[in-house]
C-alpha cells in the first residue's frame, strides 16, 4: 500500500490541497505544510486529560439549579435527566442521557483507542479506524447540546419573585470537557493511522 509520503506528496491538512512534498506553504491557503504533526499524539494525550478532569466535576456538581419562594432544587446530568423521566419526559431524559452521558464517554474511549492504535497497534484495519476517527470528529460538538438546554432554560424561565432557573458549575465544567475533546481530536494526525500499518512489529502487536 502506497501512501501520499511514498509518492512525494504532502496534503494541506486545512483545505486538503495536495502540493509536491518540498512545498513548505500551500498555494491555496498559504498554511504551512508538514507531512506529518512529530507531537501529534502528545497534543492528543494532553488535551484528552483536561477533558477527562473537567468532565468528573461535570458529573458531580449540579448543572441546573431551581430556586422558588419555598425551595431550591440542584440536578446533576444524570438527576436531571431522571427527574424529566419521572416527569414523562422520556425523549428529553434520553437525548439529555445519550448527549451528555454516552457520547462524551464514548469519544474518551475512541480517542484513547486512536491513540493506542498508533503506539501499540490495533486488531481494527486502518480504514476501520479512519472511519472512527471521523465518526468522533463529527459527532463530538452534538455533546455541547446539554450546556444549550440549561441556557435556553435559564433565559426563558425567569418568573422573578416565583422562581428561577440558573446554570450550576457542572455546565461550566462541561463546557470545558467537550472543548478539550474537540481539540483532542482536531490535534490526532489521522495520517498516523496508515503509517502504524507499516511497522514491522505490527503483527505481534495486533495478533498476540
Amino acid at each position: 500500500m502506497r501512501t501520499a509520503r511514498d509518492m512525494g506528496l504532502v496534503g494541506c491538512t486545512r483545505c486538503m490541497r495536495v502540493s509536491h512534498s518540498c512545498t513548505q506553504i500551500c498555494p491555496r491557503c498559504g498554511s504551512a505544510l508538514q507531512s506529518r504533526d512529530p507531537f501529534s499524539l502528545q497534543k492528543v494525550w494532553a488535551w484528552w486529560l483536561l477533558g477527562l478532569g473537567c468532565y468528573i466535576p461535570a458529573n458531580i456538581y449540579p448543572m441546573l439549579e431551581t430556586r422558588t419562594l419555598v425551595s431550591t432544587q440542584s440536578d446533576t446530568i444524570v438527576g436531571g435527566a431522571v427527574t424529566l423521566a419521572q416527569h414523562g419526559n422520556w425523549g428529553v431524559a434520553l437525548i439529555i442521557l445519550v448527549a451528555s452521558v454516552v457520547i462524551p464517554v464514548a469519544k474518551f474511549f475512541a480517542l484513547a483507542g486512536l491513540g493506542i492504535g498508533v503506539w501499540r497497534g490495533s486488531r481494527l484495519s486502518e480504514r476501520q479506524r479512519h472511519l472512527l476517527y471521523e465518526v468522533v470528529e463529527y459527532i463530538g460538538r452534538w455533546s455541547m447540546i446539554d450546556v444549550f438546554v440549561v441556557a435556553i432554560l435559564s433565559s426563558l424561565v425567569q418568573l422573578q419573585a416565583l422562581a428561577t432557573i440558573t446554570p450550576g458549575r457542572a455546565s461550566l465544567f462541561f463546557a470545558l470537557s467537550v472543548i478539550f475533546t474537540m481539540l483532542s481530536a482536531q490535534s490526532f494526525d489521522s495520517r498516523l493511522i496508515w503509517d502504524s500499518a507499516r511497522r514491522p512489529d505490527r503483527k505481534e502487536d495486533t495478533h498476540p
